[in-house]
């Protein structure tokens, strides 16, 4: 119970430090962060799992740091966090080295992330289905009511 107690207060401690730029530039106290994030995220606090992993795919060095960034937003994913299957869509439509773009994979996160209300992976999905993509067929009456969901959770076109 205890470092349970402990771990919050760490990550705390930690997301509160992050917006310190001059500390983040240190090793050892950016080291120590990454601990209380990756800690958290271990006991399967969804914020942290999303945080977390968004740093490692985004900051982190190397093809492990990438592979576990991608895993942590897989989980935070499934635990209801839109931004997490938003970028796991995206993820999914780019591909990379060992994967080919699978716009089918990018539209279940994507609808994942809609119905966690996140207004872009709606506007996002409605593009994939009005154009179709690798794996996913155009679809104009779904994507005609994915963009209008886009609209009431306040998706602002450009124009």
């Amino acid at each position: 119970m205890l470092w349970r107690l402990r771990a919050r207060l760490g990550y705390w401690l930690a997301r509160r430090l992050f917006h310190w730029r001059w500390l983040m530039q240190q090793p050892r106290a950016w080291h120590w962060m990454q601990g209380q994030y990756a800690r958290m995220a271990a006991l399967g606090h969804v914020p942290a799992q999303s945080f977390y992993g968004h740093i490692l795919l985004f900051r982190g060095q190397g093809f492990g740091a990438r592979e576990e960034g991608l895993r942590l937003l897989r989980l935070a994913a499934q635990g209801g966090d839109g931004k997490s299957a938003y970028q796991l869509g995206v993820q999914c439509l780019a591909g990379d080295s060992r994967q080919a773009p699978d716009a089918a994979e990018a539209a279940r996160w994507w609808q994942m992330a809609a119905d966690a209300d996140h207004p872009l992976a709606a506007q996002r999905l409605a593009q994939l289905y009005r154009e179709g993509g690798p794996g996913l067929s155009p679809d104009p009456v779904r994507a005609d009511a994915l963009a209008q969901r886009a609209e009431t959770l306040g998706f602002k076109p450009r124009g």
